[in-house]
């Protein structure tokens, strides 16, 4: 057997990976269904708690910027794990499942916040005074005015983020969830060979290039014209 041929019999022997694409597509849909969900529920916190600051609330200001600041510092895989193991101490106790979904919402929702809220600060004061000389109230202004102009700013750095977070799905490998890494961890145990690595690798791919090819399209589509 040649070099070439024992790399294809290590990484990618199809009799393996055929063996085991049925619990790998179940861990395809997992990921997705964690992604999608992590991905709505994240950007909604997010948004949410940037309008909050916009009515200047000293207290409300301030827990918030605590929120974000130490979701922001820790790891998401130390909540993870913390949530997953600590919580049950108290009484709370979540499935693996839950647990990586409501981490990586509250970490996504972290950084989002801080993105809607630099957007929101970047609309210039004369188009506050401007709206509310027409007439509209507060809430109209941010919501008819203000809110349009920020996410639209706000869409490339908020696409990064979105997809850097969304990854840490295989983090849900260390409490259970038989996301696509678990799968084929699990999987390339039973056989001794790497090539269900290569099939969730391949998986991966799959998933979150069009996820990036969507971000790409927004940040053209939106993005505001050179004079």
């Amino acid at each position: 057997m040649s070099q070439f041929d024992r790399f294809l019999a290590t990484f990618f022997d199809w009799e393996i990976i055929r063996d085991f694409l049925p619990a790998l597509g179940q861990g395809f849909v997992i990921t997705c269904q964690l992604m999608v969900s992590i991905v709505v529920s994240g950007l909604a916190l997010g948004l949410v708690l940037a309008v909050a600051r916009t009515f200047r609330i000293r207290a409300v200001n301030a827990a918030i910027v605590v929120y974000v600041d130490a979701l922001r510092a820790l790891p998401p895989l130390v909540l993870i794990l913390l949530a997953y193991f600590g919580l049950p101490n108290v009484g709370i106790g979540l499935s693996g499942f839950t647990v990586v979904w409501l981490v990586l919402t509250l970490v996504l929702a972290a950084f989002a916040e801080e993105i809607f809220w630099a957007g929101i600060l970047s609309v210039r004061q004369g188009q506050w005074e401007a709206a509310r000389s027409t007439g509209l109230g507060f809430l109209q202004t941010l919501v008819y005015v203000v809110l349009p102009q920020a996410v639209r700013l706000t869409l490339p750095p908020l696409t990064n983020r979105t997809i850097a977070i969304t990854k840490n799905t295989a983090l849900g490998t260390v409490v259970g969830v038989g996301e696509i890494l678990n799968q084929a961890t699990t999987a390339q145990s039973f056989v001794g060979n790497a090539s269900p690595l290569m099939a969730g690798a391949i998986a991966y791919i799959a998933l979150f290039v069009p996820v990036v090819v969507l971000g790409r399209w927004l940040e053209t589509r939106y993005s505001w014209r050179k004079a």
